[in-house]
């Protein structure tokens, strides 16, 4: 392979400006770990601007282009773009399926088809494309591939997406798009939210404001659920990888907790998580890791063959 020192210096880069949150967790892993997880994450970062960045006549084609860039990546012949050559490289070492990736390029897909998101199962099946498959691809990196581990980790991007949903209501209503279900708007009585949004206007519709905060609440308590399913497979992870994920874990329940704090009102503004505050969180994840450090210690390494995770049930009652 070629030498990708300076891609994945550029990957670290991206992760550094893009999300502070994650760019904090990827400090707490191992060189090793961190360096193909920020490869990973600049990837999705690519792949996601390259179609939120481009105007939605283009977008069908900057999809396409994603995907022939996914066959190069692949295929058996190294590519010549130092990112693509980056994530080709985990790729191969980490063993990643290609099934992840595809997943994550068909939610993509469902925002270039402005998708209409009826069901909390509609929406959840896109949080597991853009988010869930996300926490697959980093269980590979991480060298953690049995069946509960893929789970957890699967249920845990969603809740994170969850999250990220609740949060951005309003920014997303700036872009044409509304993610929160319409059984879970119409149970709140903004059943027509959709249909004022396709009506268009840059606005949101002050008078929505209260159903939406009640839906976006939620919203956030199933966000809960899942976080607890990703809770039960941090025993599957080693030491540095448990506690980086844990930090990122509470930092996004964290973000939750400061929309709700807003009465998750679209109109208050974007909640954010000071940086004192995700320290001490990493201090929580820290003590969280260490008390269960004894009983990792004492667990024999799991001897689930390698499984592939079929997304068959992925809401959670």
């Amino acid at each position: 392979m070629t030498a990708l020192t300076p891609a994945r210096e550029a990957a670290r880069q991206v992760l550094a400006h893009k999300s502070k949150s994650f760019a904090l967790a990827a400090k707490l892993l191992s060189p090793a770990v961190a360096s193909n997880v920020v490869v990973l994450y600049a990837y999705c970062r690519r792949a996601d601007d390259a179609v939120d960045l481009a105007t939605p006549a283009e977008q069908p084609l900057r999809l396409a282009a994603l995907r022939e860039e996914l066959d190069r990546v692949y295929s058996p012949r190294e590519v010549a773009d130092p990112e693509l050559a980056a994530f080709q490289q985990v790729v191969h070492d980490c063993e990643i399926p290609r099934v992840y990736v595809d997943e994550l390029l068909a939610g993509m897909q469902m925002d270039v088809e402005s998708f209409d998101y009826r069901t909390l199962e509609d929406l959840t099946l896109y949080a597991h494309r853009v988010a869930g498959v996300v926490g697959l691809m980093m269980c590979h990196v991480m060298g953690v591939r049995t069946r509960h581990a893929l789970e957890h980790a699967a249920h845990l991007g969603i809740g994170l997406q969850f999250t990220n949903i609740a949060r951005d209501v309003l920014e997303d209503w700036g872009r044409a798009r509304l993610y929160l279900p319409d059984t879970l708007l119409e149970s709140h009585g903004v059943g027509d939210l959709r249909q004022r949004l396709a009506a268009g206007g840059p606005e949101f519709p002050r008078e929505c404001a209260r159903g939406v905060a009640a839906a976006t609440s939620e919203l956030l308590d199933r966000a809960e659920a899942y976080y607890r399913s990703g809770d039960a497979g941090m025993q599957d992870l080693s030491l540095r990888c448990g506690l980086a994920v844990r930090t990122a874990r509470h930092v996004y329940a964290a973000i939750g907790e400061r929309v709700r704090a807003q009465g998750c009102d679209p109109l208050a503004g974007r909640a954010i998580v000071p940086g004192r505050r995700k320290l001490l969180l990493a201090g929580r994840a820290l003590w969280q890791t260490l008390c269960a450090a004894p009983r990792a210690w004492m667990r024999p390494a799991p001897r689930t063959p390698d499984a592939v995770f079929a997304p068959e049930r992925l809401v959670i009652r």
